[in-house]
């Protein structure tokens, strides 16, 4: 269930952007009177399709106007994108018999660079659109909630203990910039090629550096940086084994079976050591007054069989914030556009190699990972923004075959005056071809890697 909940999610999503950025090139196609031959969700490769509003019998008889019409919507066979069929353009078809008479009125090719221009943006431009509407509704709806770092302490892994961390510390500055979200600081790490961080430990401020050829191993290594938890009790569940044992809220244990346990998760480590079994706590009580020391009081208490006191501790740090509609709108536009920021410098990383970040290009696979396996709207709806930016972003790179080889060749018109000739065009076209199935290629190896690991 959990997989075919997750394979829905994918199809549904990826489904909506391809249609979103196709119809972006159909609509400024149509505005400008180019013939559009084609609007294909998924490739019907070999001219085999599951859908065509020109083939198909019930369309031809119940909407003969649409069966008719100059563009053959379709769904192709193949989950591999979609397209539009742009007449007069070269295009991933390499259609090359269009272009040998003479070019029509409404043709791609018979348009002023201009049109040609936005015709090819319109995708990219749609899909920027598209994550801004979703980022409004996001806001809207449910408002905005992360982990502050403004007083937020770390505690850390083995890499980030071998760098140069410590638990408590608190994260001042990567690069002397300032990191409000406490869940992007190992991403903005790697992002920024960081040289140094400043950190505030134990009430003096210092500076780590940062070695620059261990930015494959941050890329790599999840949890660098995790919330330092003091185990202050909050509550006592009602079914816990130490109900009714002593414990107070504002409780802080700090020795579990005589070893100092400093943060909850030193505290989980120790009580996993102890499942089923009574053990000697320390703990300090405040007597109320600033004034006074906190009382240092033994209990005996009870480990259940998963390594847990059935207490609950202080929750952390949360800032959330509610948006009205007008308020979303402004939010919605600054929170794409950084994400667009983040995506670039994500980009950044993969092309250069000694980061290792081309490790972690994924195909359909790895998207499918990212979705959680039960359905969430607001998780639904934050990845199809996300994915939305990424498809806008990869479509910009300017490799013959994306939109944005198409975009470079018509900017290099516009400035020179001098239009690249068919021939060019349908070379460039096949290297852009064989360099995305190669990234292809990438994208699968990386996650059928993953999934044997």
């Amino acid at each position: 269930m959990v997989i075919l909940i997750k394979v829905l999610q994918v199809l549904i999503a990826l489904s909506a952007l391809i249609i979103i950025h196709e119809f972006g090139h159909f609509l400024f196609a149509r505005i400008f009177g180019v013939r559009v031959e084609k609007f294909y969700l998924f490739m019907d490769a070999g001219g085999f399709r599951l859908f065509s509003t020109k083939h198909n019998k019930l369309i031809r008889k119940h909407f003969p106007k649409l069966a008719n019409a100059d563009t053959d919507f379709g769904i192709g066979w193949l989950p591999l994108g979609g397209y539009c069929k742009i007449s007069g353009m070269v295009d991933e078809s390499l259609d090359t018999a269009q272009l040998k008479g003479k070019p029509r009125q409404d043709e791609f090719r018979s348009k002023p660079a201009w049109q040609r221009l936005l015709i090819m943006s319109g995708g990219v431009l749609f899909n920027f659109i598209f994550a801004i509407i979703l980022y409004i509704s996001i806001l809207a709806t449910w408002g905005e909630a992360y982990i502050s770092n403004r007083d937020t302490q770390i505690y850390v892994n083995e890499l980030s203990y071998d760098m140069g961390f410590r638990n408590g510390d608190r994260i001042l500055g990567i690069d002397g910039v300032y990191e409000e979200n406490f869940g992007m600081l190992q991403a903005e790490l790697a992002r920024s090629n960081a040289e140094k961080v400043s950190v505030l430990r134990d009430g003096d401020t210092l500076d780590i550096y940062i070695d620059r050829s261990r930015i494959s191993e941050i890329l790599g290594t999840p949890g660098m940086f995790d919330v330092a938890v003091p185990f202050v009790i909050d509550s006592v569940s009602a079914d816990s084994p130490n109900s009714g044992t002593g414990l107070l809220r504002g409780d802080h244990i700090v020795a579990i079976d005589g070893e100092a346990v400093e943060w909850l998760q030193d505290g989980r480590r120790v009580l996993a050591e102890h499942s089923n079994e009574a053990v000697d706590v320390l703990l300090l009580r405040s007597c109320g007054s600033a004034e006074q020391p906190a009382d240092s009081i033994c209990l005996t208490l009870q480990v259940d069989s998963l390594g847990r006191l059935g207490v609950f501790t202080r929750p952390i740090g949360f800032q959330t914030r509610d948006y009205g509609i007008l308020e979303a709108i402004p939010a919605g536009f600054k929170l794409t556009f950084s994400t667009i920021g983040g995506y670039l410098k994500d980009l950044k990383l993969v092309a250069t190699p000694s980061t290792g970040a081309y490790k972690s290009v994924g195909s359909f696979i790895s998207i499918g990972q990212v979705f959680p396996s039960s359905w969430n709207w607001y998780a639904f709806i934050n990845i199809l923004a996300l994915l939305s930016i990424m498809l806008g972003v990869m479509n910009l790179i300017p490799i013959p075959g994306l939109d944005g080889g198409h975009i470079m060749f018509t900017i290099y018109e516009m400035i020179t005056g001098r239009k690249p000739s068919d021939r060019f065009l349908i070379v460039a076209q096949i290297i852009g071809m064989v360099l995305l199935f190669g990234l292809m290629f990438l994208a699968f190896g990386n996650d059928i890697s993953r999934l044997i690991r």
